[in-house]
C-alpha cells in the first residue's frame, strides 16, 4: 500500500512539473507569434493608410475597410460603419489613437458574416493633419487556426506524456500496453480519421450540411454509367480470372502433370510485376499500331475499351484466384473422391458433385478478391479504358482535372457499395453449408479424377495461357530495343540511356520510399499480429476490424482521403515523403497481419511461457523467440510491402509531388506520350529490381534454422 501511495505521489509530482514546463512553452510560443503578427499588422496597416483609395482596392482585394472623415457631419460619416465595430468597448480608444496619428490594433476579434477579423484604427493624414480615420478589417481566420493548433499540440503532448508515464509506473506489462495504445493511435489517425474527413467533405462542401454532392453523383448519367461500367468490368474479370485460376490450381494440385513448378511460377509472376507492364505489352501487341494487329494481321481492331481491359486485368489478377484455390484444393480429403470412384461414379460425376462443391468457399473467395481488385483498379483503365469510363478513373479526373475533391471522395466511397455487397453475399452463401471434410487424419494420397484426354486438353489450355504471358513479358523487354514501336522497328540502345536519365529521379525516389516502408510495415504487422493472437485487451475486435479495413477500401479512396485529411492542421503531410511511406504501410498492413496471425496460431504458447518463467521480459520474448519463429511470415510481409510499394498507382497518384515522384507514373507519362521504348525500359528495370529483392528475401526465408524439417524414412 505504501509503495502504491508513493507511486501516486511521484506520478502527480512529475505530471505537475511537466504540465508547468509544457504550459510555459505553449504560452511563450503563442506570445511570440502574437507579437510577430502584431508587428506585421502594424506595418501593413500603415502601408494601407498611406495608399490612394483607388489603389487600395487594386492591391489589397481581400481587405475590408471603412473611412469616415471630419469635413462633413461626423455622425453621418459613421452611418456606414458596421454596428459590430461601433460596439467595440475600445472604439473611442482606437479613434483617439488615430487622431494622434497612431495606429491602434484592438485586442478584440470581431465576427462579421461568419468571418473573424482583426480591427485596426489608422489615421489618414493630409498636409500634416488627420482628415479621416480608416477602420481596417484584416482576416484573422488563419491566425486563430494557428493559435488553436498550438493549444491542440500542447494538449496532445501532455496527454501522451500522462498516458505513457502512467503506464510506465502502474502497468505490470508496460511494453505490451504501449504497443496496444500505439496501434490504436495509428489506426485512428491514419485509417479512421482520413475516412471520416472524406465522408464529411461529401456532406459539407460549402461549410453547411447538404446532400447536393450525393444528389449530383447519383443522378448524372456519366457518373452512373461509370459506376455500372465498373461493376460490369469487375464481374467479367472476376469470372474469367476465377476460372483460369481454378484451372491452374486444379492441374498443379490434383493431377500428375510435369512442369508444375514452372506453371506455378508463371501463375504467380504477374503478382510481383508492375501493374502497367502487362498493359503496356498488350498495347504494343494489339494497340492501334500493334505488332500483331497492325503489322502482321493488318487489322483495325481497337484494344482500348472493355475487351482490352478484361484481357489486361485477367492476366494480372488470375494469380490471386490461383493462390487462393491452391490451398483450398490441397486441403480437400481425396478419400471422398476415391470412395465415389470405387462405387462406380464417373469422373465428371465425381468432379461435379464432390470436388467442385467442396471448392465453393475458395471459388467465392477468389471471385470476391478479384472483383474487389478489378473494381478498385486504376492503372489498367487509365491506360486502356479509352471511352469506357470506370469509377476509379472518373474519381481521379474529378480531383486532378476539375479540382472537385468532394465529388472525387463521393465517387470513391461509391466504390465500396459493390465490394461490400459482394463480400457479404459471399459470407452468406458460404455460411449456409458445411464444407468440413477433414475430421481425422487426412489421406496422404490424391486420386486423379481426370481422364488422360481431359488432362491433355486442360494442360494445353494452361500452356497456351503461360506462353501468352511469356509473350507479354518478352514484348516489354523487346520494346526496350525498338526505335519507335509501330513505325520503326530498328534496333537501338538509345532508349535505355534516355529512359534512365529521365526516370532516374523517380526510380531512386520510389526505391528509397519502398525501402523505408518495408521494414516498418514488416515489424509493425508482426507486433499487431502478436497482440491479436497472444493478448487480451478491451476493444480487440474493433481494432482487428479497423486494421483489416484498408484491404477492402479502394486505393483511390485512400489517396483522396489522405489529401483531404492531411492538407490542413493539425497534421500537414501532403507533399512530403512521409505521407507516401505511411500510405504504403497502411495499405499493406492487413496482408502482413493476416500472415503473422496464421503463423502464430501454429506456434505453441508454452514456448513463450517457458521463457517468461525463466525471467525473460516481453520484449525479449518477442525479439528472441516469437520473431525468429514467425520469420517466414515476417519476410513475406517485407516482400509484399516492397513489391506493392514499388508498383503502387491508385493511392499514390494523389500523394506524389514535384519533390517525391513515383516510377509507375513516369511509365504512364511515357506511354501517354507514345514513348513506348522509354516506358518498356523503366518497366523492365522495375521488374528486375523487384525480382532481385524478392529473390534475396526468399533466400533469407530458406536459411531459417528454426523451421527447417528433416525428412526421415
Amino acid at each position: 500500500m505504501e509503495q502504491r501511495n508513493w507511486k501516486i505521489i511521484k506520478f502527480l509530482a512529475v505530471i505537475t512539473i511537466v504540465f508547468t514546463i509544457l504550459f510555459w512553452i505553449r504560452t511563450t510560443i503563442k506570445n511570440e507569434f502574437s507579437r510577430m503578427e502584431r508587428e506585421n499588422l502594424l506595418k501593413l496597416a500603415n502601408s494601407i493608410s498611406m495608399t490612394d483609395s483607388e489603389k487600395i482596392k487594386e492591391n489589397y482585394q481581400d481587405l475590408e475597410y471603412y473611412v469616415y472623415d471630419f469635413e462633413g457631419n461626423y455622425e453621418e460619416s459613421l452611418e456606414g460603419l458596421n454596428n459590430t465595430i461601433k460596439n467595440l468597448p475600445d472604439f473611442s480608444y482606437g479613434e483617439e489613437h488615430a487622431l494622434y496619428e497612431e495606429i491602434y490594433i484592438s485586442p478584440k476579434i470581431i465576427t462579421i458574416n461568419n468571418k473573424k477579423y482583426f480591427v485596426v484604427f489608422s489615421p489618414i493624414v493630409k498636409d500634416y493633419e488627420v482628415v479621416a480615420i480608416m477602420v481596417q478589417l484584416h482576416n484573422a481566420e488563419d491566425t486563430i487556426k494557428l493559435l488553436n493548433t498550438i493549444d491542440i499540440m500542447f494538449l496532445i503532448a501532455l496527454t501522451i506524456f500522462v498516458i505513457g508515464f502512467a503506464i510506465g509506473i502502474f502497468s505490470t506489462d508496460p511494453v505490451t500496453t504501449y504497443a496496444i495504445i500505439i496501434t490504436f493511435v495509428v489506426v485512428l489517425v491514419f485509417i479512421v480519421y482520413p475516412l471520416y474527413e472524406a465522408v464529411k467533405l461529401t456532406f459539407t462542401r460549402t461549410g453547411t450540411f447538404t446532400f447536393n454532392v450525393w444528389k449530383t453523383i447519383l443522378t448524372e448519367k456519366n457518373y452512373l454509367k461509370a459506376f455500372f461500367n465498373s461493376i460490369l468490368l469487375g464481374t467479367l474479370t472476376a469470372t474469367v480470372s476465377t476460372i483460369i485460376g481454378f484451372l491452374f490450381a486444379f492441374l498443379v494440385t490434383r493431377t500428375s502433370i510435369k512442369g508444375k513448378k514452372f506453371i506455378s511460377t508463371m501463375a504467380t509472376l504477374p503478382v510481383i510485376s508492375p501493374p502497367f507492364s502487362l498493359t503496356l505489352s498488350i498495347i504494343l501487341l494489339f494497340g492501334s499500331n500493334g505488332l500483331i494487329t497492325k503489322q502482321l494481321l493488318k487489322m483495325n481492331w481497337d484494344i482500348y475499351g472493355l475487351d482490352g481491359l478484361v484481357i489486361a486485368q485477367t492476366m494480372g489478377m488470375f494469380p490471386i484466384a490461383y493462390l487462393t484455390m491452391v490451398g483450398v484444393l490441397e486441403s480437400i480429403d481425396s478419400t471422398l473422391e476415391e470412395a465415389a470412384m470405387n462405387l462406380g461414379a464417373s469422373r465428371w460425376k465425381i468432379f461435379s458433385t464432390i470436388t467442385l462443391p467442396l471448392s465453393l468457399p475458395g471459388l467465392l473467395s477468389s471471385w470476391l478478391l478479384v472483383f474487389t481488385n478489378s473494381v478498385a483498379d486504376f492503372a489498367n483503365p487509365l491506360m486502356l479504358g479509352g471511352k469506357f469510363n470506370v469509377l476509379s478513373v472518373t474519381a481521379y479526373l474529378e480531383v486532378t482535372g476539375m479540382n472537385r475533391l468532394d465529388r472525387g471522395a463521393a465517387l470513391s466511397l461509391l466504390l465500396l457499395l459493390p465490394t461490400l455487397t459482394a463480400f457479404y453475399l459471399q459470407r452468406y452463401v458460404v455460411n449456409r453449408k458445411s464444407y468440413v471434410t477433414v475430421t481425422g487424419k487426412p489421406s496422404g494420397r490424391i486420386v486423379e479424377i481426370v481422364s488422360p484426354k481431359t488432362k491433355i486438353f486442360l494442360t494445353t489450355l494452361v500452356y497456351i495461357i503461360v506462353f501468352f504471358l511469356i509473350g507479354l513479358y518478352s514484348t516489354i523487354f523487346m520494346g526496350c530495343f525498338v526505335k519507335n514501336w509501330g513505325i520503326d522497328y530498328t534496333f537501338t540502345t538509345a532508349n535505355i540511356k534516355e529512359a534512365l536519365q529521365r526516370g532516374k529521379d523517380a526510380l531512386v525516389d520510389t526505391t528509397i520510399l519502398a525501402s523505408v516502408a518495408m521494414p516498418i510495415a514488416g515489424i509493425f504487422s508482426m507486433i499487431v499480429a502478436f497482440l491479436f493472437v497472444r493478448k487480451k485487451f478491451p476493444g480487440k475486435k474493433i481494432l482487428q476490424g479497423l486494421v483489416l479495413l484498408p484491404f477492402s477500401i479502394p486505393g483511390t479512396l485512400i489517396g483522396i482521403s489522405y489529401v483531404i485529411a492531411f492538407n490542413k492542421p493539425p497534421i500537414i503531410l501532403v507533399g512530403t515523403a512521409a505521407i507516401i511511406v505511411i500510405n504504403y504501410i497502411i495499405r499493406e498492413l492487413p496482408v502482413g497481419v493476416e500472415g503473422g496471425v496464421a503463423t502464430l496460431k501454429q506456434i505453441d504458447p508454452s514456448i513463450e511461457e517457458a521463457a517468461q518463467n525463466l525471467g525473460a521480459n516481453p520484449q525479449t520474448v518477442f525479439s528472441t523467440i516469437i520473431l525468429p519463429l514467425i520469420r517466414p511470415a515476417f519476410i513475406s510481409s517485407l516482400s509484399y510491402t516492397f513489391v506493392r510499394s514499388m508498383t503502387a498507382v491508385s493511392a499514390v497518384v494523389f500523394l506524389i509531388s514535384a519533390k517525391w515522384y513515383h516510377i509507375t507514373m513516369q511509365i504512364y507519362n511515357f506511354s501517354e506520350n507514345l514513348r513506348f521504348g522509354l516506358a518498356s525500359v523503366l518497366s523492365s528495370v522495375l521488374i528486375i529490381i523487384i525480382l532481385t529483392v524478392f529473390g534475396l528475401l526468399r533466400i533469407l526465408v530458406k536459411k531459417s534454422e528454426y523451421l527447417e524439417k528433416t525428412i526421415v524414412q
